[in-house]
């Protein structure tokens, strides 16, 4: 094996990249498990629609919200220290989900599981942002990328297979086997490693940003359920705004800010930022409502629901890397752009298939939309950190997947509350507003039995049919936004975006 291919210490690369991606493996496993898992687990553990709701939205919350705080830490105090209690800890909250009796506790530990995650991933891609460089680097995140993609494709099928043979409490224990292994990878092959030039972590811009987002997260979820106009949702977002301009005044006193302003003057840095964002509303959305959508409204069982999820989310098995592969010869803009217009296809292909179809008519157009995606998947980590001297690929990675993350949030709160929205719209004249409400909700949710019991007298079959033309309305939103973005990443990224493949970018040398 050639000197370039181990470390410093002697230790080859592909093992501290194991690491990270036995870690990269686990997050989207327990996202899109608990997605096929969310109906079992509401029959065991009870709970309001808005409660169930929240197994998905807690951990959103927190992961998102802590991100760049996580990827600052990292920076400052040792991304090797951060990563293995990140991981660690994501391991034994997975593992008290097991034994969650009721849906508070539940919902708790997924906010404590999202803390981790934030740990973990910042910091263990900080730490590869140190092992490799150049076009090795880039290679080497879209390897983790695939990783996601492993955890997004086993997710469905797997979770749909342990909650028919044992339960869905059985879905987090492979959760938990694969934070294991990456804590102990890690333990043993990831070396120390930190910015020289920190002076600490900046508490008071970590403190005021990490409030703002949450304050603007939890706004945003809470908003379908009690109104834009509610006193609390109202409180919540001002509370954000006001956080959000102490941030930014603080950021711009402090010597060694946690989000350095000047970065957004470069147009690369802001196409990264809205390339981050792209996969929310094209894909991730997607993740948490077909299933939804799939054993909820047409009556399919987990593992067939879950099998079926497969065409959605297998691309990024493979398609990852080779995209890696592809910026030898074109420039990353152009490859991810062309992903964004095959997944606005994508949209727009499922947008015409009905409720109720045939597996092969629904399982194309949603390959359509994985094989998209897929493309800017396996090049966005690298974008983000190779925009920042590498020092701080910490703060870069951070910025980076908050972006990412938390538009994930919003997105599937906003979309959800849409796709309400456009039910309670076809549902006019036909019971109260209040029942309306109620019922449009519920069925948005994929609750057929709850929406006929909102609406006394309405036909399940009426209500599906209700279902099927709201939701192929709200794919033609996605499918515009997506070719909005595509557009926008062509015309921000065109420029410098080929040279970010090959060397680090212009900031980083000066």
């Amino acid at each position: 094996m050639s000197s370039h291919s181990k470390t410093s210490n002697g230790t080859p690369k592909w093992l501290p990249l194991l690491a990270v991606c036995l870690a990269a493996a686990a997050m989207p496993l327990t996202f899109t498990g608990t997605a096929v898992a969310l109906p079992s687990i509401g029959r065991a553990l009870g709970g309001s629609p808005v409660a169930i709701a929240w197994v998905t939205n807690a951990f959103m919350l927190t992961f998102g919200s802590t991100l760049m705080v996580a990827g600052a830490l990292a920076d400052s105090y040792g991304r090797k220290r951060i990563f293995l209690i990140g991981v660690g800890s994501f391991a034994v909250f997975s593992l008290a989900l097991v034994f969650a009796p009721d849906i508070l506790v539940f919902d708790l530990l997924r906010a404590a599981q999202g803390l981790a995650a934030a740990a973990a991933f910042s910091s263990g891609m900080a730490a590869l942002a140190q092992e490799f460089d150049g076009p090795a680097r880039l290679r080497a995140f879209s390897i983790v990328g695939t990783s996601f993609g492993v955890g997004l494709s086993l997710g469905p099928v797997a979770s749909g297979l342990m909650i028919e043979a044992f339960g869905w409490r059985s879905v987090f224990l492979a959760v938990v086997v694969f934070a294991f292994l990456a804590f102990a990878l890690g333990w043993r092959v990831l070396k120390e490693s930190r910015d020289p030039a920190s002076r600490g972590l900046d508490w008071s811009g970590a403190l005021t940003f990490t409030a703002a987002l949450g304050l603007f997260t939890y706004g945003i979820l809470l908003a379908p359920e009690r109104g834009w106009g509610d006193g609390r949702v109202v409180g919540l977002l001002s509370g954000a705004a006001l956080f959000l301009i102490l941030f930014v005044a603080i950021e711009r006193r402090v010597p060694r800010p946690m989000l350095d302003l000047s970065l957004f003057a470069y147009p690369r840095f802001v196409g990264v930022q809205l390339l981050a964002a792209a996969p929310a509303y094209g894909f991730v959305v997607l993740l948490i409502l077909l299933p939804g959508r799939f054993i909820g409204i047409e009556g399919m069982r987990e593992v067939a629901a879950g099998t079926l999820m497969i065409a959605l989310s297998a691309p990024l098995l493979i398609l990852p890397v080779a995209a890696g592969l592809l910026t030898r010869w074109f420039r990353p803009a152009t490859i991810c752009g062309t992903g964004l217009l095959i997944t606005a296809v994508g949209l727009f292909w499922l947008a015409q298939i009905p409720v109720g179809a045939s597996i092969w008519m629904t399982a194309l157009p949603m390959l359509a939309i994985g094989t998209g995606i897929s493309l800017p998947w396996g090049l966005m980590d690298g974008l983000a950190v190779s925009v920042v001297p590498k020092e701080r690929a910490g703060m870069a990675t951070g910025i980076f997947s908050t972006t990412r993350v938390a538009g994930e949030g919003v997105a599937l709160a906003v979309v959800s509350a849409i796709l309400s929205l456009l039910v309670a719209g076809r549902m006019g004249g036909h019971a109260a507003p209040g029942d309306i409400a109620t019922a449009a909700q519920r069925l948005a949710a994929g609750d057929v039995g709850m929406a006929q019991i909102a609406m006394p007298g309405a036909e399940q079959a009426a209500l599906v049919s209700l279902y099927s033309d709201a939701f192929s309305e709200l794919l033609l939103l996605l499918t515009a936004i997506t070719l909005l973005t595509a557009l926008v990443v062509f015309m921000f990224l065109r420029t410098d975006a080929h040279d970010v493949s090959g060397r680090e970018a212009e900031g980083a040398t000066s």
